[in-house]
């Protein structure tokens, strides 16, 4: 823990030892991410989110004044740990005008909306008093939400209400995110059906209430279906915004056929080496998956265990004191073939070893990285969170464990390693394809069910529904290893003999989960990658 609050500290003076920049410019900064933050909320009415013309023009206005503000600063002679602070805003700056240009969600993507309403069923009931009120605006709501869909979806993309029509219809098969039910619903609607039953039973004070909310998103659904085949808008945003996007708001330094040829790479890369790993591994039993909740608990409680002792014992990084003892795992055990249904790509990978899974989502992954960011003494860094840093990390990890020697004596398990690696290598090649209009979704899903092992449809359409609807998502994962591995390097270069692992992961979480070029510049001084995104 000291020595991440001492890199902490750090942060607060430039490379060259000079003050960082005075309180009362810092203040200002702050004030205008917050005001930025605020400004990127709709206004919400009656329970329904404002998406209007004169909302837009709110938003545009706004817009334009923070950016005159941004602007005003000079800040040439800032530390540099400032001027990323300042370049931090300048990028959601960047991305709230590329949802208004670009993305358009409110009028192009029905999933939008239908994640407004999707959680309300998921209560419970009885429902408890400190919580009734609040549960029957949201259920009163679901009706005008829908009405206002309705208008404001003007220029709808088939294929993204495709993608909504699937959710409100049909359970997915991953159901992250929602209640235990063996089995689940089949979709929103299904969610709504069971709760009007629970309520019945346990609380028939709601019925009304649900059976209008119950009735307004199966008539979604059905104005959805109507109204698909005249859909003509496109569900890609194309090249040139893809690359501006990645440019201007993710601040990486690629090309959209520098990131493919990446993508490229690492799929042949990950697929030559799980080829020589199960050569290697032979003549070796296969791993077989847990059959109960309590020995894929017990596999997760000792592979945590693992990971800690690890960790520790060979300086990998530094496990502050406070954080948990132990941390949850989002691959949950389910049974689902007692109800005909069949495992998913992560069920496959976790039921039969959860280090893989456990590293990334939970320790030093996703909750651990969480946990350090929320102590960031910055203000801004604090509350910021950049996508491609943050996956980054927590696959540059799989692959640093893997050799550091953490499976060693897992020789199936490194196998379900690099089936990983794969994976999120394959992403790329499947965004850029739908991004650019050459793909389907479906032709997308295909192409992952055929590339990866052990993938199947229902995991390869949530994954990349999701990198549909959110342009440059899939990338984050294998071009923010790349940058963490050429930080990596840039570092070891530098220091020679000095260089430590653990203190190198130590100052890199100490940054905050900001964009890797940012993250470069300070902890290097080489500022080549800024130059060439034109930040200084």
């Amino acid at each position: 823990m000291r020595r991440v609050v001492l890199v902490g500290l750090c942060l607060l003076f430039s490379a060259n030892g000079l003050p960082a920049q005075s309180d009362a410019t810092r203040d200002s900064l702050v004030q205008l991410f917050e005001d930025l933050r605020r400004l990127r909320q709709p206004t919400v009415n009656d329970g329904v989110p404002d998406y209007s013309p004169a909302a837009e023009q709110r938003w545009r206005e706004g817009l334009a004044a923070l950016r005159s503000r941004h602007a005003a600063f000079r800040t040439r002679d800032w530390s540099v740990p400032d001027q990323v602070d300042h370049i931090l805003v300048g990028t959601q700056l960047h991305a709230l005008d590329f949802d208004l240009r670009v993305v358009r969600a409110w009028e192009r993507d029905p999933s939008t909306w239908v994640g407004l309403v999707a959680r309300v069923p998921y209560a419970s009931t009885p429902v408890p008093a400190a919580q009734r009120e609040r549960l029957v605006q949201q259920l009163r709501a679901v009706p005008r939400i829908l009405t206002e869909a309705r208008a404001r979806l003007t220029r709808p993309s088939a294929e993204l209400s495709g993608i909504a029509i699937f959710a409100l219809s049909k359970s997915d098969g991953v159901n992250q995110g929602e209640p235990r039910r063996d089995p689940p619903p089949e979709g929103v609607i299904g969610w709504y059906e069971e709760f009007l039953a629970r309520a019945r039973v346990a609380d028939r004070a709601l019925v009304p209430d649900i059976e209008r909310a119950l009735a307004a998103v199966r008539g979604f659904r059905e104005w959805l279906a109507a109204e698909q085949p005249r859909m003509t808008a496109p569900a890609h945003i194309g090249l040139e915004d893809y690359a501006w996007y990645v440019r201007h708001v993710r601040l990486i330094p690629l090309t959209a056929a520098e990131i493919g040829a990446l993508g490229d790479r690492e799929l042949e890369r990950a697929r030559t080496l799980l080829a020589i790993e199960r050569h290697r591994n032979r003549d070796l039993p296969e791993l077989l998956p847990a059959t109960t909740a309590e020995e894929h608990e017990r596999r997760t409680r000792e592979a945590e265990a693992h990971i800690r002792e690890f960790t520790t014992r060979n300086r990998i990084l530094t496990i502050p004191r406070d954080i948990p003892a132990q941390y949850e795992t989002d691959a949950f055990f389910i049974d689902r073939a007692a109800w005909g249904g069949h495992r998913h790509f992560w069920d496959e990978i976790t039921y039969r070893d959860p280090l893989n899974n456990h590293i990334h989502a939970s320790i030093p992954g996703h909750r651990f990285d969480g946990a350090i960011q929320r102590r960031n003494p910055r203000p801004i860094r604090r509350a910021f969170s950049d996508g491609t840093r943050a996956e980054g990390w927590s696959f540059y990890i799989e692959e640093m464990y893997l050799q550091a020697g953490l499976l060693d004596d897992r020789p199936r398990t490194r196998e379900l390693f690099y089936i990983a690696q794969l994976k999120r290598a394959a992403r790329i090649p499947a965004e850029l394809a739908m991004q650019t209009g050459r793909w389907s979704l479906q032709q997308a899903i295909d192409y992952l069910v055929a590339e990866v092992p052990l993938m199947e449809e229902n995991l390869a359409r949530y994954d990349l529904a999701i990198y549909l609807r959110r342009p440059a998502y899939g990338m984050n994962y294998t071009v923010g290893k790349a940058q963490m591995e050429k930080l990596l390097a840039d570092r070891s270069r530098q220091l020679g003999e000095r260089f430590e692992l653990g203190r190198f992961h130590d100052e890199f979480l100490a940054m905050g989960s900001v964009p890797i070029a940012l993250i470069r510049w300070e902890m290097t001084g080489l500022d080549d990658e800024v130059r060439a995104l034109g930040l200084r």
